[in-house]
């Protein structure tokens, strides 16, 4: 249940002198708990300010990890960005930055996202359709063509095949003339999710764990200020998660990278700077006060994590860097230009609760991937909440309210709770591999849904509040029908000009590392090089690791 859409209206209680007394609706939060008509220092008993909140950048964090926050720098604005091909892609790239955006995020086609070339049957229906094809170095070449990358951040929203893109990135950058040591950005390499709520999945756990130790091995050695995986929190949401699982399972499943890591012989305080979220806001179930008080929580969690589980003595261990996604579930195909006014609410969750990086969905976001005029709209939001607001002059300004830091308190009780039941039935990926977790979220979502569908959840233009005007058409962007053919004939040239036997030796080396159990980047940098497709380099994957099968859930 939330507190924005429970409408129980108690019968009239008599007042004194008679009088009939107005009835109050009932709320409760998330988690089931009832929500006052309001708060008071009753409700802070034995609360510490010092010890609980702490100065803003100081351990343990609650406030926001650095001391002055947005009055120093604001939030990276960085929207969701990648489609057709890589030409269309750089196009959009370079209109999104002359419109202000101060970071990339890059979305990948399917195909490319389970490490299948365009030319592959299976994914025939698929390419360049949720986001740009990528084959070979050549395509990442053509997406960053003309953007200093010595000079910007970038986003990779990519799991299965993150090694493998990751290595086309340093390469492309090389090509510009950037060293590793400048690069700045993220993959989100966060495979554990993916066989909870996504399904891009290739390898096994086991495997696919070694490959995201190795990338995070890769990036300690190689590219410090690249972090080598993004622990999400928005398609845990998108199957059902609540506010609280939403920070509490990520964490499980950072906890569960952080020690594969470990066992490599690194300390906590080489792996957990490295580490960082994207958080949630926003969706079905939105609530303002929850999504604050819950990236709150998490910060105070995180830290004492790092430092009583794993005696992290470097206070960078202990901040919880986050980025922020404002959820695409949340927008709405009925009425669609409410969904601007939604992904503004959403956006100043994010921003009160201290996020780093934002990229909110678009109102066109229930029909395809954004036209120019909605990813711009997102865009001058974010702007918006920046330059006009004022919520960026101080630092955590809902901090010392009784009741976001009653729900602060609340949020971090019920989220050490989560984590203890799953640690206690064998932990995170036990509870993946059983299909239990994938089970208890798929049925949360089915009592959500159950609720819009009765109006218990309001839903403004979908279950309460319609228009009976007749809508004008809404203009969506159209993939192109021509862009895998195009794609494909561009991958057979590449084939074509490139040095078969130098493909072949450089594959088997890649199969030799992975069955030696050997960091499989030094491997992987010349199969890149000389350009073995993304294809033939799972493919030889494959040959050693195998291929996962989903059990049973629902």
């Amino acid at each position: 249940m939330n507190t924005s859409d429970i409408a129980v209206e108690k019968g009239g209680v008599p007042a004194e002198g008679g009088k009939k007394k107005k009835s109050v609706r009932e709320a409760y939060t998330s988690f089931g708990k009832e929500v006052k008509v309001f708060y008071g220092p009753e409700d802070l008993q034995g609360f510490d300010s010092q010890r609980d909140l702490g100065e803003p950048g100081a351990y343990p964090f609650t406030r926001g990890i650095y001391p002055t926050m947005y009055r120093n720098q604001l939030w990276t604005m960085r929207p969701y960005a990648g489609m057709a091909t890589s030409e269309e892609t750089n196009k959009r790239f370079k209109f999104l930055l002359k419109s202000g955006q101060t970071g990339l995020s890059l979305a990948f086609d399917l195909p490319t996202q389970l490490g299948m070339d365009s030319d592959d049957p299976q994914g025939k229906y698929d390419v360049g359709k949720l986001g740009v094809a990528v084959d070979t170095l050549d395509d990442m070449e053509r997406i960053f063509e003309d953007i200093p990358l010595d000079r910007m951040s970038t986003s990779f929203t990519i799991n299965s095949t993150a090694a493998v893109i990751l290595a086309m990135y340093v390469l492309a950058a090389k090509k510009q003339g950037a060293v590793p040591e400048q690069l700045r950005g993220t993959v989100q390499n966060d495979i554990l999710k993916e066989y909870v709520a996504r399904g891009t999945w290739i390898f096994s756990p086991k495997p696919s764990m070694r490959l995201i130790a190795d990338t995070i091995e890769y990036c300690i050695n190689h590219i410090p200020r690249f972090n080598p995986i993004s622990v999400s929190a928005t398609h845990l949401c998108e199957y059902g998660a609540k506010a609280e699982q939403s920070v509490s399972l990520p964490f499980l499943n950072a906890l569960a990278y952080i020690d594969e890591v470990l066992k490599r012989g690194y300390s906590i305080d080489q792996v957990a700077p490295l580490v960082v979220f994207h958080m949630a806001v926003g969706g079905r179930n939105f609530h303002l006060f929850e999504d604050v008080a819950k990236l709150r929580a998490g910060r105070r969690l995180w830290a004492k994590l790092m430092k009583e589980r794993y005696g992290a003595k470097n206070p960078e261990s202990m901040r919880l860097k986050f980025s922020t996604g404002a959820l695409g579930g949340g927008m709405t195909a009925a009425e669609p230009l409410n969904n601007i006014a939604r992904a503004a609410y959403f956006g100043l969750a994010a921003v009160l609760a201290g996020t780093r990086s934002l990229n909110m969905a678009c109102f066109d976001e229930a029909y395809a991937i954004p036209t120019d005029l909605a990813i711009r709209t997102s865009l001058r939001v974010q702007q918006i909440l920046a330059y006009e607001t004022g919520v960026t002059d101080t630092v955590d300004p809902l901090a010392g309210s009784y009741y976001v830091e009653s729900l602060t308190n609340q949020m971090e009780e019920q989220m050490r709770k989560t984590m203890a039941d799953i640690e206690s039935r064998g932990g995170i990926v036990k509870a993946i591999e059983e299909g239990a977790l994938q089970r208890d979220l798929a049925k949360q979502s089915y009592e959500l849904q159950e609720r819009i569908s009765r109006g218990e959840k309001v839903l403004v233009g979908v279950n309460r509040f319609t228009s009976q005007e007749e809508e004008k058409p809404l203009e969506v962007y159209r993939a192109d029908a021509k862009i895998r053919e195009a794609q494909i004939t561009r991958l057979k040239a590449v084939k074509g000009r490139r040095d078969p036997k130098k493909v072949q030796e450089t594959l088997s080396g890649l199969r030799q590392a992975a069955q030696n159990e050997e960091n499989i980047f030094p491997a992987l940098f010349p199969a890149v090089e000389a350009r073995a497709t993304i294809g033939e380099i799972t493919a030889t994957l494959k040959q050693v690791f195998g291929e996962y099968k989903e059990p049973r859930t629902v």
